[in-house]
């Protein structure tokens, strides 16, 4: 879709405008070129836009950057294409484990594995870089998507609780002793992204079992854990699924695992809801899943940001930004106060979806709201893309994150509210 394109016309909040937000996503996606790695795969971005030169290949910024430039090519980006092969090609060569299948956590510029664990976090985004790079006509794609699927079908799909596990031993024989819902959130997002992929190959069978698995994980940490705990969802579980509500009260501003309540993925649960609610809305015609669909999903989108928004939201005060906080204990009451870029997205994306599904002047309202602020505390325009981390007095800080190696909780911020709420991003702008 050529990135001066209008459609698909959705209701949109009145700020900022169709233009800026496409302006915004060219800019991010600019700012992300330099992640490009010789050697294979993207590299952690520094504050300045370089490579840090002492990380190493990881899978999850490179499937995520690979993702996003998929989203740059479905606009109409001259390059972005090319880079979505570049990602593609680290998929199909360092980052793959020849031996025991799946791909490595990460590895040195010279291909040899620094982390081989197999976890479900980082190959749900193989799944979501592989579809969208399928949506978006790239050789070898589809074939790599097929593969990713494989590995979650074997190795980290567990059946009987509907979820995914987090993390397995190189030749998937040991699964760790513990489960957490990020990395199924993530999944839900990969799952409705892939099946959406699978209906544009006419698999109509395997895009029905992919949506199902995703409602599957929204049925239980949604509708289940978060309900169940007045919608302050729990994060960790040991093996079983028993709630640790202890895990990492030493370590809790964990960049992947943090003590307590996480608002951010609250925000993004309920976004994620209101997908997963307009695909089985929808539905594929012909199949069982037509017009059939979860009658709680807006309700628990609701109550989700509702929830999110009453904990995890400061206003200014003395010698203190306005914004959201990092985390909360499980009373709410705020845990690590730093203002994260990726909380304020998933805010700002939340906000736009649930104004497409009712039409309610206050999600707008927070919408602009909540782009105003980003735009005085977190876009950089000197540096590029966003200040991934500030301390609660609006300053870049680094304690949970260095430099700024993501844009894709950026970029999908600028296209929900230009987008349909179902088919996912990059099925909607392959259209």
């Amino acid at each position: 879709m050529p990135h001066d394109d209008p459609r698909p016309t959705v209701p949109q909040p009145p700020v900022p405008p169709a233009a800026a937000l496409d302006a915004e996503a060219h800019r991010l996606l600019d700012f992300a070129r330099a992640a490009a790695l010789p050697t294979g795969g993207f590299g952690h971005l520094s504050a300045t836009g370089e490579v840090l030169p002492d990380r190493p290949v990881e899978l999850w910024v490179t499937t995520r950057m690979t993702y996003s430039f998929a989203l740059g090519a479905l606009l109409g980006r001259a390059g972005d294409a090319a880079l979505v092969d570049h990602g593609l090609a680290a998929l199909d060569g360092p980052l793959r484990d020849d031996v025991h299948g799946g791909w490595f956590a990460s590895v040195d510029t010279g291909g040899r594995p620094v982390d081989d664990a197999k976890a479900s976090y980082p190959h749900a985004f193989v799944v979501l870089a592989t579809a969208a790079a399928s949506l978006a006509g790239r050789d070898g794609a589809t074939a790599l998507l097929h593969e990713a699927l494989g590995v979650v079908e074997e190795h980290l799909w567990e059946e009987g609780p509907g979820m995914v596990v987090e993390s397995a031993s190189r030749d998937f024989t040991a699964l760790e002793d513990y489960r957490g819902v990020n990395a199924n959130m993530h999944a839900v997002e990969a799952f409705l992204t892939a099946a959406d992929a699978l209906a544009a190959a006419g698999d109509r069978q395997a895009e029905e079992r992919w949506r199902s698995r995703a409602g599957r994980i929204v049925d239980r940490a949604v509708h289940g854990y978060a309900r169940e705990a007045g919608w302050r969802l729990p994060e960790h579980f040991d093996g079983a699924w028993s709630p640790l509500p202890a895990y990492n009260d030493d370590d809790r501003a964990h960049p992947f695992r943090p003590y307590g309540v996480t608002p951010g993925h609250l925000l993004e649960w309920s976004r994620l809801a209101l997908h997963l609610r307009a695909a089985e809305r929808a539905g594929a015609p012909g199949t069982a899943a037509a017009g059939r669909g979860r009658p709680w999903l807006l309700d628990d989108a609701r109550a989700l940001y509702d929830r999110a928004v009453a904990d995890g939201w400061v206003d200014e005060g003395e010698g203190e930004v306005a914004g959201f906080v990092y985390t909360t204990g499980h009373d709410g009451a705020v845990s690590v106060p730093a203002r994260m870029h990726w909380v304020l997205t998933e805010a700002l994306g939340a906000a736009a979806a649930l104004f497409q599904a009712t039409g309610e002047q206050r999600y707008a309202d927070d919408h602009a709201r909540w782009w105003a602020l980003a735009e005085r505390v977190f876009v950089d325009r000197e540096g590029g893309s966003w200040h991934h981390e500030l301390d609660p007095s609006g300053r870049p800080a680094t304690g949970t994150w260095a430099g700024k190696p993501d844009v894709y909780h950026a970029l999908q911020a600028t296209l929900v509210p230009r987008l349909p709420l179902a088919p996912t991003f990059a099925a909607a702008l392959a259209g």
